[in-house]
């Protein structure tokens, strides 16, 4: 079997051997043999850990890429597919949330070609005049609260709510959105979008980066993998 020195391994990467050193003590590579003057034996299986490990990391992330090889060298394979198996849950979950949002945007769209811009004239509202506005009772408004969809101050001598311009948008949204029959957690998932954003042309363009990042993400999975499968073949644990 061929050996490596940790150069060896750092260059293929471009990283640095420092870095290799840090992953053996990790646990993200075995531990590698040593010489009698104690330099580090790497072999193909540590290369083939390495090049998994660092294929892990931009589909799942640098812990829990860590995590799943730290479970293989424990010999904890149904621990290590259970943790690649929440990361694709997440990633499905993902995207099922941008789909709601871009769908529920395209809503807002068709109902009225764009979603409100606040106006720093706009002045502010309690519940019952925001409530009045909309044609709701005071109670909704405050659901929608709860629920995370508005976020008002507080008036500092009274204690009462007080909604700006920002939060009568957000609110008119979620009325819109609650007319086309979304649950509270789709609009207040939107109307943080939104916000965030700071209108639908804005968030239009963040979701499909969003969605750039997504299928960047699946992509990396079925390389990680790929890698994956050969370095469990050397473990013998394919």
């Amino acid at each position: 079997m061929s050996t490596f020195r940790p150069a060896d391994l750092a260059r293929e990467h471009g990283i640095s051997t420092q870095a290799v050193r840090n992953y053996e003590r990790d646990g993200f590579i075995p531990p590698a043999e040593r010489t009698r003057s104690g330099y580090r034996i790497y072999t193909e299986t540590h290369a083939a850990a390495l090049r998994a490990f660092l294929a892990l990391v931009p589909a799942y992330g640098h812990a829990v890429a860590g995590q799943i090889m730290n479970a293989l060298h424990r010999d904890a394979l149904d621990d290590a597919l259970t943790i690649i198996d929440r990361g694709h849950s997440q990633l499905l979950r993902d995207r099922d949330t941008l789909d709601a949002v871009r769908d529920a945007v395209t809503h807002l769209t068709a109902e009225s070609g764009a979603a409100p811009v606040p106006s720093p004239d706009a002045g502010t509202r309690s519940v019952g005049e925001l409530a009045h506005q909309l044609g709701i009772t005071p109670a909704t408004v405050r659901n929608w609260e709860e629920a995370g969809i508005l976020d008002p101050a507080r008036d500092p001598a009274t204690g009462y709510r007080v909604f700006d311009a920002a939060d009568v948008r957000d609110a008119e949204l979620a009325h819109l959105l609650r007319r086309g029959g979304y649950p509270l957690d789709h609009i207040a998932m939107v109307v943080r979008q939104i916000r965030t954003a700071g209108g639908t042309d804005a968030l239009a363009a963040s979701l499909a980066a969003w969605q750039r990042k997504l299928s960047a993400q699946g992509l990396a999975m079925l390389r990680a993998a790929t890698r994956l499968d050969v370095y469990l073949g050397l473990l013998n644990l394919a």
